[in-house]
C-alpha cells in the first residue's frame, strides 16, 4: 500500500473507520478542518481512532453545521515505537507539563503518569484536577496529530509517587538522579521501560531511595542539571536510540 493516499492533516477521530464508511466529524475537528485549514470537499486527510488504526479520507461535506468525511483505505498506523515506555512526571506548573507531555509522545511514550512528589507545589483536586487531565489527554492528542501516531498514549489520573512505584513491573526502571554512569549501556534489551523524573526542586533522598528499593536504576545525564520539562526529551531520546527506533 503506497504511503502516498494518507496525505493531508491529520484528524483525531473517536470513531470506528471502516472503508466505504463515512465519518461525521465532532465539533472541535470539524471547525479546525473548515474554519482554520479552511478545506474543502474532495481535500484529502488522515483519520485515526488513537487506537492504533489510521485511515486515508476524503471530505464529502464541509460547511457550518456539518463536516463529514469519506473513508478510502483503513491500515494500522506507522508511528509506534517497539519499546513501550511508562513515563512518571512529577506534575510541574505553568505550560512545563504540557510541554514534557508534547515531546513525550513525540518521541514514542506509550503512557504517562502525572505524580505527586515532595518538593512538587502543584496540588490538583477534584474539577481541577480533572479539567487539567483531559487538558493534557488533549495534548497528547495534538501532539499524534503532529508527529504521525495513530495510538494516543493514556495520560493516567496524578497519583502519589509511592503509589506510582508500587505498581511497576517493567523490565528497565530508571529514575532522573546522579549516580553511577553506565546505566544504560549496562542494561540488555528490553522491550518495555518506565522512567522517573522529579519537579523543579528534584526528588527528595526519601524518595530516590524508594525507587531504587522498587528496582530502579539512577540514571545519570553528565554534568549539567536538566529542567524538569527537558529531561524526559532527552531520557526518551537515548532509550529510543538504544532499544527503540530512533536512528
Amino acid at each position: 500500500m503506497s504511503d502516498a493516499i494518507f496525505s493531508g492533516p491529520r484528524i483525531h477521530v473517536a470513531a470506528a473507520l471502516v472503508a466505504g464508511g463515512d465519518v461525521v466529524l465532532p465539533e472541535g475537528p470539524a471547525r479546525h478542518v473548515g474554519r482554520v485549514l479552511r478545506l474543502r470537499p474532495d481535500d484529502s486527510l488522515v483519520l485515526f481512532d488513537g487506537q492504533g488504526q489510521e485511515a486515508a479520507a476524503t471530505l464529502s461535506e464541509v460547511d457550518r453545521k456539518r463536516v463529514v468525511a469519506r473513508v478510502q483505505v483503513v491500515r494500522a498506523g506507522q508511528g509506534e515505537s517497539p519499546l513501550a515506555v511508562h513515563l512518571g512526571q512529577a506534575i510541574s506548573k505553568g505550560d512545563r507539563m504540557d510541554y514534557a507531555i508534547q515531546k513525550a509522545v513525540e518521541l514514542g511514550v506509550a503512557a504517562i503518569t502525572p505524580l505527586y512528589t515532595e518538593h512538587g507545589d502543584v496540588r490538583l483536586k477534584g474539577d481541577r484536577e480533572e479539567k487539567k487531565l483531559a487538558h493534557w489527554q488533549a495534548v497528547a492528542v495534538s501532539a499524534c496529530e503532529q508527529c504521525g501516531r495513530a495510538t494516543v498514549p493514556v495520560i493516567h489520573e496524578p497519583v502519589p509517587l509511592n503509589d506510582w512505584l508500587a505498581d511497576r513491573d517493567e523490565s528497565l526502571r530508571l529514575v532522573l538522579h546522579p549516580g553511577t554512569p553506565g546505566a544504560l549501556e549496562r542494561a540488555e534489551a528490553v522491550s518495555n521501560a518506565c522512567v522517573l523524573i522529579g519537579s523543579e526542586g528534584g526528588l527528595s533522598v526519601r524518595e530516590v531511595d524508594a525507587a531504587e528499593q522498587s528496582g530502579f536504576a539512577a540514571l545519570t545525564l553528565g554534568p549539567r542539571i536538566l529542567r524538569t520539562e527537558t529531561a524526559p526529551v532527552v531520557v526518551l531520546s537515548l532509550l529510543q536510540a538504544r532499544f527503540g527506533d530512533l536512528g
